[in-house]
Parts: C-alpha cells; sequence; structure tokens
C-alpha cells in the first residue's frame, strides 16, 4: 500500500485553506470567527456545521463528524485516506511523494497517469488542428452557423478530428503513445475485437471533439459531433467507457457549474452538450448535461451533493418531454426538487437563447414550474382532462411518479396538488399509490393477484419490428448494446417518429449484463407492466447474431431510413394543408429536398411503415439477416 510520509501531508495541509476547500462543495456563511453551514454528512434544517479558519478543522455538533481537510474531503468524497492526500496535493499543487508502494497498485496508477495525460495532449492537439488546419475550415463554418465564434471554442478547448486518422496517428506515435493505450482511453480500437494484433482504428473521423472532463476539471473522454450528414452513423459518437470515464457518472460541464450552483442554488439540467454551453456562454453557468445517455441514478446522487433543486429544461418535443418525466424518476428519490422550465414547441435552450437572448432565458427559468403542476399543465392543453378515461390514466400515472419520491414532506404536498387538479379526493389517490408499490413487491414474491382483485388488463407498449429487434440486440449481445448506446443521440430523435424507442433507451442506460440472463431478468422485473410484456415478446428470440456489431449497425441503418420516410410523408401531408405562408412553403420544400438526398445516401428502400403492435412480432427466426431480407432493395 502506497505510503506518504508525514512531512508531505504536512505540506499538503499547510498548501490548503480549509475555508475555501469546505466552501467549493457546499455554501459557508460566516458566524463571528468561524463559518457554518447546513451538514453535508447528514439532513439538518437548522446549521450545526462549523469551520475554524485558525485551527483549519471543521466540526459538526449534529452528527459528530469533524477533522482537517484530509478528512473532508475523505469523508465527502467517500476516498481512501491516501486518495484524498493526492487530490488535495492536485488542488494545491504540491507534489506527493510516496514511498512502499505496492506494485500492483502503482501500476494501475499510472496507467491512469498515462491515459490522463493522453485524453490532455490530444484535447490540445484536437483544438490545434480545429483553430489552423485548412482541411477544418467546414468545422469553424459549423461553429460560426451555431452562433458560436472562435472565443467559445477557446473557452471550451472543442477541437477537430482529421478525416485522415494517419494524422492522428502520427501524431500519437510522436509523443510516445502506444497503441494499447490508445484503445484503453477508447479514442481507437481494435479492428478486430479481442485480437490485438489486427491493428487499430480511429474511433472519430472528421467530427467536432468536445472535451469530457471530470469534476475536478480532467480531460476523460471525448463527444464528436458529425460534421456531415450521413444517416448510418450517429449525430454524437462518444467515448466508450473506460477506467476514466463511466458515463453515468459523469456530466458534462459539472467542473464548470460547481460553484455556479452552490450560489444560484439549484442545477439547470439540459439535454445535450451545446446547450449547456450555450448557457454558460451567456452567462447562465449553472447548467450541465448528461453524456450520450438517458439521466440516471447515479447522476442524481452527483447532483445531490450540490444542491437539492434541479431545473430541467430538456427540448419541446415529444422525446423532450418523455426524458423529462424519466429523469425525475431518478431525481425525486434522492429527494431531490424538480421544476421544469417549459418552451415554446421545437425550441431547445439553444435555439432559444439565439431568439430571446440570455434575459428572456432567465425569465423562462424563473417561471419554471414544479415538476407535478409542469405535467398537468401540459395535460390540460393537450385535452388530457376533459375526460374521465383521461384524468384516470393521468391519475395512474401522477400515482406511479408520487410513490418514487423520497421526499415524504414534498410528496404529500404534491398529491394534494395533484388530487385536486385531477378533481379526486385525497384518499383515493393514497390508495392507487399504495396499490402500484405494492405490486413489484407481490411480484418479487412470487404472488399473483387474488380473484377478487379487479385490475385492468394492460396492453404492452407498442414497438416498430426494428425497435423490437434492437432491444433483443441489447439484453442478448454487449457488443450490440455498446454499438447502440454510442448512437444514443440518434436514437432519441428517432423517439417522436417511430415506436417504442423510450423502452429501448431505458435498456441503454441501465445496461443489463447481456450475458447474464439473472441481470437481464432482474432488469425486466424492475420495469412498468406494459414494457415488461413487451420485451416479453422480443427476449424469446434466439440468441444474439454471431456479429453483433454489424447486426446493431443494419438496424441503425433500417431505422434511419424509415424516420426518414416517416418525415418525407409528414412534410408533403404539411405542403397539401391550406392557408400556408410563402415563407413555410419555403422551409418545407428545403426540408423535402434534404431528405430526399439523405434516403439517396442510404441507396436502400424500406416497407416498415406498417405499424404492427408487438403482437404480431414473429420471433421464430433464427437468423437475423432473414428478418430484413423482404426489408432491401430488389
Amino acid at each position: 500500500m502506497a505510503q506518504i510520509s508525514k512531512e508531505n501531508i504536512e505540506q499538503v495541509l499547510s498548501a490548503t485553506d480549509i475555508v475555501d476547500l469546505v466552501n467549493s462543495y457546499v455554501p459557508l456563511k460566516r458566524a463571528g470567527t468561524q463559518f457554518r453551514a447546513n451538514c453535508p454528512f447528514h439532513n439538518e434544517k437548522s446549521p450545526s456545521f462549523y469551520v475554524n479558519p485558525a485551527r483549519q478543522s471543521f466540526h459538526c455538533f449534529g452528527c459528530g463528524k469533524g477533522g482537517d481537510a484530509i478528512s473532508f474531503v475523505r469523508d465527502y468524497e467517500n476516498l481512501p485516506f491516501v486518495e484524498a492526500v493526492r487530490r488535495l496535493a492536485q488542488r494545491a499543487g504540491v507534489q506527493v511523494r510516496e514511498e512502499e508502494v505496492d506494485p500492483e497498485e502503482e501500476r494501475r496508477r499510472r496507467g491512469k497517469g498515462r491515459l490522463l495525460d493522453l485524453h490532455r495532449e490530444a484535447s490540445a492537439f484536437f483544438h490545434q488542428q480545429l483553430l489552423t488546419a485548412p482541411e477544418a475550415e467546414h468545422a469553424r463554418a459549423y461553429i460560426k452557423s451555431r452562433g458560436f465564434g472562435r472565443e467559445m471554442a477557446v473557452n471550451w478547448q472543442v477541437g477537430w478530428m482529421p478525416e485522415n486518422a494517419r494524422v492522428f496517428l502520427d501524431w500519437a506515435r510522436e509523443r510516445k503513445f502506444s497503441g494499447r493505450e490508445l484503445v484503453d482511453s477508447g479514442i481507437c480500437y481494435l479492428r478486430e475485437e479481442g485480437n490485438p494484433k489486427s491493428g487499430i482504428r480511429v474511433r472519430f473521423r472528421d467530427r467536432l471533439m468536445f472535451p469530457i472532463r471530470n469534476e475536478i476539471g480532467d480531460v476523460i473522454a471525448f463527444s464528436g459531433r458529425q460534421l456531415r450528414e450521413d444517416p448510418n452513423s450517429g449525430k454524437y459518437v462518444n467515448s466508450p467507457e473506460t477506467v476514466l470515464f463511466r458515463k453515468s457518472r459523469v456530466l458534462f460541464a459539472l467542473d464548470r457549474a460547481r460553484k455556479p450552483i452552490l450560489r444560484e442554488k439549484a442545477a439547470l439540467l439540459c439535454e445535450g452538450q451545446l446547450d449547456a454551453i450555450a448557457c454558460h456562454e451567456a452567462g447562465i453557468d449553472h447548467a450541465l448535461a448528461p453524456l450520450g445517455t438517458a439521466f440516471t441514478r447515479d447522476h442524481a446522487k452527483l447532483l445531490k451533493r450540490y444542491t437539492k433543486d434541479i431545473v430541467i429544461c430538456y427540448d419541446a418535443d415529444a422525446a423532450g418531454l418523455a426524458a423529462t418525466t424519466r429523469a425525475f424518476r431518478e431525481l425525486s428519490p434522492e429527494g431531490l426538487a424538480v421544476r421544469v422550465a417549459r418552451m415554446t414547441a421545437g425550441e431547445d435552450p439553444d435555439s432559444y437563447l439565439g431568439k430571446h437572448g440570455a434575459d428572456g432565458f432567465r425569465k423562462l427559468l424563473d417561471q419554471a414550474r414544479a415538476f407535478f403542476d409542469f405535467k398537468l399543465d401540459m395535460a390540460r392543453d393537450t385535452g388530457a382532462l376533459d375526460s374521465a378515461a383521461g384524468r384516470a390514466d393521468l391519475l395512474a400515472e401522477c400515482a406511479d411518479l408520487l410513490g418514487a419520491m423520497g421526499d415524504f414532506a414534498d410528496r404529500e404536498n404534491q398529491i394534494n396538488v395533484v388530487a385536486g387538479r385531477l378533481q379526486t379526493s385525497v384518499t383515493a389517490l393514497r390508495q392507487e399509490i399504495a396499490r402500484l408499490k405494492a405490486r413489484p413487491q407481490a411480484r418479487q414474491r412470487g404472488e399473483l393477484p387474488g380473484e377478487d382483485t379487479k385490475l385492468a388488463p394492460v396492453e404492452p407498449t407498442r414497438m416498430h419490428r426494428i425497435v423490437a429487434f434492437m432491444c433483443h440486440l441489447a439484453l442478448s449481445s454487449s457488443t450490440a448494446q455498446h454499438l447502440l448506446a454510442e448512437q444514443f443521440e440518434t436514437l432519441h430523435e428517432a423517439g417522436p417518429w417511430i415506436e417504442g424507442v423510450a423502452l429501448l433507451e431505458a435498456i441503454l442506460s441501465a445496461a443489463p449484463d447481456a450475458g447474464s440472463s439473472a441481470a437481464v431478468n432482474t432488469f425486466l422485473a424492475s420495469l412498468p407492466e406494459a414494457d415488461r410484456l413487451a420485451l416479453a415478446q422480443v427476449v424469446v428470440l434466439e440468441g444474439a447474431p454471431e456479429d453483433g456489431m454489424l447486426a446493431a449497425e443494419h438496424s441503425l441503418a433500417l431505422l434511419s431510413g424509415t424516420v426518414l420516410q416517416r418525415r418525407d410523408a409528414s412534410v408533403k401531408a404539411t405542403l397539401k394543408q391550406p392557408g400556408l405562408t410563402p415563407e413555410r412553403i419555403a422551409e418545407l420544400m428545403a426540408e423535402a429536398k434534404e431528405i430526399s438526398s439523405l434516403l439517396r445516401g442510404i441507396g436502400q428502400r424500406f416497407e416498415f411503415d406498417d405499424e404492427l403492435p408487438p403482437s404480431t412480432y414473429k420471433p421464430k427466426v433464427p437468423d437475423w439477416k432473414k428478418r430484413f431480407q423482404k426489408d432491401r432493395p430488389a
């Protein structure tokens, strides 16, 4: 085990101001010669946590925790003592000298250090390419088209990966980075999985490169944004998970947003990196975003360190609204209060800021509604509250969400709000909550409903057959699951156009071990009944294809083609509507032309516009290629 000398530890503590340190985690207020705050180690309403700058120590009179700066970081971050010293030393710019190091631990530490060096230097290389390479002119033009300038690119160290992979590989060789290190970083991958002798390929080609940083600002991964339309490739490609990068535990821009979140006493959750960047560039610097995956419980726990209030500002489309509800399901069990900023249809934070400016966007955030008020307002505007049946469906959905809330007082308040808006009694709503919470427990015990239990039959969630096959791939092939997760942005954008994408996103977000039937079954048991019934018809498919990656790529291409066909039909139908302005007709014609070009690029004709329910999905063909044979061009 690594040992750090007493003198070295004293040097780290001398270079650290405990007031500045603690204030970077929780907001402190002066109390005489000391500072105080609500204790970060237990829940309390009145502050009993004190920091003494003279003694460079802290103590909580409520839970009893106390100590120096190292103790605080160790307890708050849940780190071993040595790692807490390293974290503080890095923060203070002090070199740590370790003795009697365990060889295996030292090897892992050196390996992580090399990967951090590679990411830091690669980020600088990509950035220089964007700023100076003649071949990157179209990348610079794209940034300008989004309303950003050189200043934004410099602020965020945005880069460009050359289309010619040899440019990057030659740079890496000059910097003495090995092929194994390039693969371990996720920037490259093996030509043949599991065969180091097969050579390597660069994962990103001709993409705008956004560095992904951890909480303390180290570059640990990249997100590559497509610059030229390609239906066979996702709009965003993120680094795969590595020893440095765990998607479910990293939030884009958190390193910049930590202190602003403490100042604003709230975190602004956006859907994508560019939305978060646009907010920061406009001075709204408490914004952040998940990375290529749905919002997870780990994300919620991470945010809970800094605030108890979350404002969600996702895209104002069907997919964005569904994602808002999924985020609430992860945030509310952690006791976090959720509000939602409602934008006009078709808008996202980036476009809204461009049209209304920072002041207009701040006004929108000030008007954010509590989650259930937002949800019920949306239901009212769509007519869902106009009928008894609509109110009954919404009652069941709200009861399910209320049952997930972790803050008892807030849940009681929201129960009253929902009951009043849905014209039902608080007692009836409580009974529905209790019934829904009991059902998963009964399933786990193997109990069946009694004869006197009257439950309405549950219809399986509708899934298009392409999405159903993707769900099968995600639950049976780890390789396919990983590739589909990389294309999360593409799948999310397909949501409004094709049935069942939200369920596929749930699978990719949870990422159950596809090689373990126990893991898959445990995941299925956690789903709502409608989703579980839909997937029950998918998991009976025979085993995964021999080449899961090829199958996933093929299904993604089919999905893109189907979405384009449906978009094309929608545009043509809109063009037939009377009373369109010349400007609107021009917009629609331009969109139709773009769609036509993309369809020609795919070079395939699809026949998947039939809206077959999952019950008609025939999972008996063992060869996945035969399942799509009829959908190939004649």
